[in-house]
């Protein structure tokens, strides 16, 4: 495949959140939501059996069922199958959602795990088809992931099941190895390119440029440590309490951003999109009240001048 790959909206809505992320959300919340997303203008949602053990897929599904499917662009990811679990009950999942452990997670990157994972997908969104998916989080498994795994995505793809394929991680150096070495259109980045880290810069961005593959950012937040204009002391960086060196650098970032007449936040939204590899950025969304911000945020006026100023400031790297 060329330069006419598909490409996702530039702004997309991560339903992990309403999958429990952390803490619960009811039918209602997580329904109230989309439909206010919906309402905003979001046309990309991405999901996983990940999220929620299923949870987030079934709600997505139940939100867009009174939808123009032809409107919508919905990705998914495969790689955890969801199996019976029970041994579960009576106890939440241990993996950071607040759902009941009834189901439990089995890595598998074959043909046949993944085949039967989109198979799982489709009958809990109640979809007849997906528009991405994604090879999630194979870190640990690279040799199954690179060969069968994509293998089976393309095949997908080829037969019209799919638009595009591609694969998703925390980590910006295997994705880079899956530009290199397979026909991917898609790379889901989390974390590795914000106004905290730049780090895909010195591999996957300058490949998936020269590939014409598509880079979709999340993370931007870094989990929490840019995701308010003041940074507080107790934020959270990649999933965990944030270094006191990264909580000084976004302080600085943000006191930049405000004289310029901008948020940290609203920064962190607009800088992924510096980049001309990155096609789409995707946020996770808890509540009404974070659609309406989102947006304002994604529609904010971000000055090319801070982007200058923080380069200077040696707070984030040039671009090349």
């Amino acid at each position: 495949m060329g330069p006419d790959r598909f490409r996702p909206p530039r702004l997309g809505f991560g339903t992990a959140p309403i999958g429990g992320l952390y803490e619960a959300a009811t039918d209602e919340e997580a329904a109230a939501t989309l439909g206010a997303a919906w309402d905003a203008g979001f046309r990309y949602f991405d999901s996983a059996p990940h999220y929620g053990l299923g949870l987030s897929e079934r709600r997505l599904g139940a939100a867009l069922a009174r939808r123009p499917r032809d409107e919508v662009v919905v990705s998914t990811k495969v790689g955890r199958l969801l199996v019976p679990d029970p041994s579960g009950a009576g106890r939440l999942d241990d993996q950071g959602f607040a759902v009941p452990a009834t189901l439990r997670r089995e890595w598998d990157f074959s043909r046949d795990g993944v085949l039967r994972s989109v198979e799982q997908s489709l009958e809990r969104t109640g979809l007849d088809r997906f528009d991405v998916l994604y090879l999630h989080d194979p870190d640990q498994h690279w040799e199954q992931a690179s060969t069968t795994g994509v293998g089976a995505l393309i095949e997908l793809r080829d037969q019209g099941v799919v638009r595009a394929v591609g694969a998703g991680m925390n980590q910006s150096a295997m994705l880079a190895r899956f530009v290199r070495e397979t026909d991917v259109d898609l790379v889901m980045l989390a974390g590795r390119f914000t106004l905290i880290d730049q780090s895909a810069l010195d591999d996957l961005l300058p490949l998936a440029l020269e590939r014409s593959v598509g880079v979709v950012a999340v993370g931007v937040y870094n989990s929490g440590l840019t995701s308010r204009a003041t940074v507080s002391d107790d934020t959270t960086y990649d999933y965990a309490a944030a270094p006191a060196e990264r909580v000084e650098r976004a302080r600085r970032i943000a006191a930049v951003c405000e004289a310029h007449g901008t948020t940290l936040p609203e920064a962190a939204l607009a800088f992924p999109r510096r980049h001309p590899a990155v096609v789409s950025v995707v946020v996770g969304v808890r509540g009404v009240d974070q659609v309406a911000e989102t947006v304002q945020r994604d529609r904010a006026a971000v000055p090319d001048a801070l982007w200058q100023e923080l380069e200077a400031e040696g707070l984030i790297r040039a671009l090349s």
